[in-house]
């Protein structure tokens, strides 16, 4: 879906947003990116994960495109860096230390089950990004974090929690859709 370059302009925008946002002056010369790159004004819904030596320093997105790729790329690249309320914001002195990752997220489907094991058959571990919709509450955990949690019973209790339920939110029958991910990332 995106070339190799693209891939690369998606990162170095997240890159240049956290370091503008941490730094505190302009980075960014968006109308030229724009100019040379108009298929950025397309709307996009992104998350951008912040992490430092392996372990999550910031991870904020959209879950449904509201706004162009490269605002949604920028506006999230920011708030990772400084307004994950898990964290403390970002710093100068780390910014050569981070590894950024930016998941361009499909829109998501919703999947209709009959019971858990239902479930447990329909979603695809590794492929499926998860929004769990139950009364108000609601989470979402990315693809990427079933390279953490590969368990579906725990998958789900830990997401469950996150949406500020019970571990055991799947017996309430909670609304469930899906979506997959562009997962950006340097190279290896």
């Amino acid at each position: 879906m995106y070339t190799k370059e693209q891939k690369k302009l998606i990162l170095d925008i997240a890159k240049a947003a956290i370091k503008e946002a941490v730094l505190k002056k302009p980075v960014i010369k968006k109308e030229e990116i724009i100019k040379n790159n108009p298929w950025l004004l397309e709307k996009g819904a992104v998350f951008v994960t912040i992490n430092e030596f392996n372990q999550l320093r910031g991870c904020i997105g959209s879950i449904i495109a509201h706004q162009s790729l490269i605002d949604d790329i920028i506006h999230n690249a920011k708030a990772a860096a400084l307004n994950d309320p898990r964290f403390t914001p970002v710093t100068p002195q780390e910014l050569d230390k981070l590894e950024i990752e930016v998941s361009i997220l499909t829109p998501p489907k919703p999947l209709p089950y009959s019971n858990v094991e239902d479930l447990r058959q329909k979603i695809k571990p590794g492929i499926h990004g998860v929004i769990l919709h139950y009364n108000g509450y609601q989470a979402t955990y990315l693809p990427s974090v079933w390279e953490q949690i590969p368990n579906f019973d725990l998958f789900f209790s830990s997401l469950c929690q996150k949406a500020g339920m019970m571990p055991n939110c799947l017996s309430l029958h909670p609304q469930i859709y899906v979506y997959e991910a562009i997962k950006i990332k340097d190279e290896e």
